[in-house]
């Protein structure tokens, strides 16, 4: 197996020091670098070096930049996206972010992690689980999602969050770590018609 293999398999990989890894972040990162250097106002230009970076990106993304990931490949976008500055997705998993999804200031999703065994992380060793956000999320400033969450369709997730586990479809979630607060209901459509 690649070390890219084991990492799409959620296996010990080695993320730091194997050629093939470094050259396929270095790649991405070219990439990254010259969407960092195209003006806000040439949208299509910016969006054609996303498309050749990204594995999947629907209709009508807005990224306000700076955006950065590790690979790019494995980051799939659904239609209607947009996000604010500093999104930070490290993608050694496959990342599948749904239709309409809105992403505000300084959020990261992070499909790797470390072991806790330092003997294994100073071999450059670590581990990749899927993150996956359905349809409709909103995501406030500043979360944090961390390895193999999934996000249900309609959810929003409160500024300064750290999602440590799943998140339910159609909730409002919250804290360090998140925790569902509550159902999101019509009430909430009526406080502002």
């Amino acid at each position: 197996m690649t070390e890219m293999e084991k990492a799409a398999a959620g296996l010990l990989y080695d993320a730091n020091y194997d050629p093939s890894v470094l050259q396929l972040r270095d790649a991405a990162k070219e990439k990254l670098f010259a969407f960092q250097q195209i003006g806000a106002h040439r949208r299509d230009e910016r969006e054609a070096v996303l498309r050749g970076l990204l594995g999947k990106l629907g209709r009508n993304p807005v990224f306000d930049g700076p955006f950065l990931c590790d690979y790019g490949f494995n980051i799939e976008i659904g239609d209607n996206f947009y996000t604010n500055v500093n999104l930070v997705i490290l993608d050694a998993a496959k990342v599948r972010i749904g239709n309409n999804v809105f992403i505000a200031p300084n959020v990261g999703l992070y499909t790797s992690g470390h072991p806790l065994d330092a003997g294994r992380r100073n071999q450059g060793l670590e581990f990749a689980l899927p993150i996956t956000i359905g349809d409709n999320v909103w995501m406030g400033a500043g979360v944090q999602v961390l390895p193999g969450v999934s996000i249900g369709a309609g959810s929003v997730i409160a500024a300064g969050a750290i999602v440590t586990k799943d998140v339910p479809e159609g909730v409002v979630s919250a804290g360090n770590p998140a925790r569902v607060l509550r159902a999101i209901t019509d009430q909430d459509r009526l406080a502002y018609a």
